[in-house]
């Protein structure tokens, strides 16, 4: 029964997709931008999918490439994590297409599925990656297929209550992507934490410090030719500026630079490591999530990226300790240091660009990164606190779904059997 868990939880989740599809999904038309709900911001409304097939090639290839080979680093359970990555990207983007389609895409009594919805579903499924880094090797595969059922759901509410409710600018995602994702994962981690396990880990980690990150490089690479793509993949106006590439940039190129400044001060290598390049990377550009349309201006881009790097840097050295010592948190992968903290104050830095925000600055660019200001439904000062109060609530909701999907996940018919209770050195697959 423990063999076919897994097997059969697929099968199910896979013929209820398949008929849920069959009842509501249909091609969207060539002219879906009329279709989409007026509350939704001009960011959103062109679906045009000639020109969306790119960003939907770039943001699949990040997801796929960028997250799956970076989870790939813990010893014998390494392959084992890819296809893991691979299971969640599977269902995920199935299951969040038909989420967000009766939020989104839902027209007369038909989900329309285009370019559009495929980028959407893949920033949802870049969302369950994140999570799952929290808690990589110490949950078996039908939990994570469980924590991804649930996390599109409450990631779709999420992002659903901020840009279409609320009317909130975050392109990149800082707030619905990686903070949600990074707490949403930290929550399940406190939850699922097992005390007797901490000595065993400690005396496992050995064989994990000396394996070669071949597969960290690879994914470094994609996250550095991709992840502008990701920033700017809502930003569909091919007729002004890409002030999101252009500042993503700058944000990996800084964050990356502060990497080789502080590594040899806080550890003992002379140089960085090739993981903590890939943490700069990630950091830099979470950086720039709600800012990249905004007018950062190229240094402050630079600066922006520059504090990312170090602060990502000194989580790791001074914050994930007390995180797991005082707060019982076990982070595999780092998701609060690269994901979490770079979110939050990505969405600081937007709230303050937002408030900065004038008509002669933006000029006719202000109806494309805040709409409702420049129709002068609301002020300035307003569209920042509601950018403000997005960020509470969505800490919020991440809290509450985290703790709600570990409770679910620690019934006693989900956990691993005994023997492997620390699945980081247990090899799932053979490859």
């Amino acid at each position: 029964a423990s063999r076919l868990r897994l097997s059969g939880l697929c099968f199910f989740f896979q013929i209820l997709n398949i008929l849920l599809f069959a009842v509501f999904v249909r091609y969207s038309p060539e002219s879906s931008s009329s279709l989409c709900s007026p509350q939704l911001n001009c960011s959103q409304r062109n679906q045009g999918s000639g020109f969306q097939h790119p960003r939907f090639r770039d943001v699949h290839l990040q997801v796929l490439l960028g997250f799956g080979l970076l989870v790939a680093f813990l010893g014998r359970y390494g392959p084992g994590s890819v296809v893991i990555s691979i299971l969640i990207v599977s269902f995920a983007i199935q299951w969040a297409i038909l989420i967000q389609g009766f939020l989104y895409f839902f027209h007369n009594g038909k989900i329309s599925m285009g370019a559009r919805s495929m980028v959407s579903a893949d920033f949802c499924t870049a969302a369950i990656l994140i999570s799952t880094g929290a808690v990589l090797g110490r949950v078996n595969p039908v939990q994570m297929l469980l924590l991804a059922l649930l996390e599109v759901i409450l990631c779709t509410l999420n992002e659903y209550i901020l840009l279409s409710l609320m009317g909130v600018s975050d392109s990149g995602r800082s707030l619905t992507v990686h903070a949600f994702g990074a707490y949403f994962g930290l929550m399940v981690s406190r939850i699922l934490h097992q005390p007797h396990m901490d000595k065993r880990k400690r005396d496992d980690q050995q064989d994990t410090r000396h394996q070669p990150d071949v597969f960290t490089v690879v994914g470094t690479i994609y996250l550095w030719i991709f992840w502008p793509s990701f920033t700017s993949a809502t930003t569909v106006h091919d007729n002004a500026e890409p002030w999101a590439v252009l500042n993503t940039y700058c944000s990996l190129v800084a964050s990356t630079i502060a990497t080789f400044i502080l590594s040899p001060v806080l550890y003992e290598e002379s140089t960085p490591r090739m993981v903590q390049i890939q943490d700069a990377t990630l950091a830099g550009a979470a950086m720039m999530g709600m800012a990249g349309e905004m007018m950062v201006t190229p240094f402050g881009s630079l600066i922006a990226g520059f504090l990312a790097g170090l602060i990502s840097l000194l989580a790791f050295r001074f914050l994930t300790p007390f995180l797991h010592c005082r707060l019982k948190i076990q982070d595999t992968c780092g998701v609060h240091n690269v994901h979490g903290l770079p979110g939050v104050l990505g969405a600081l830095l937007g709230t303050l660009l937002t408030l900065l925000a004038t008509a002669d600055a933006y000029g006719d660019r202000l109806e494309l990164v805040f709409p409702l200001v420049a129709q002068g439904s609301r002020t300035a000062t307003d569209q920042a606190l509601l950018q403000l109060w997005a960020l509470l609530l969505t800490l919020l909701l991440a809290t509450l779904g985290g703790c709600l999907t570990g409770a679910v996940l620690k019934t006693k018919a989900l956990r691993s059997p005994p023997d492997k209770g620390n699945l980081e050195n247990t090899v799932l697959w053979e490859v």
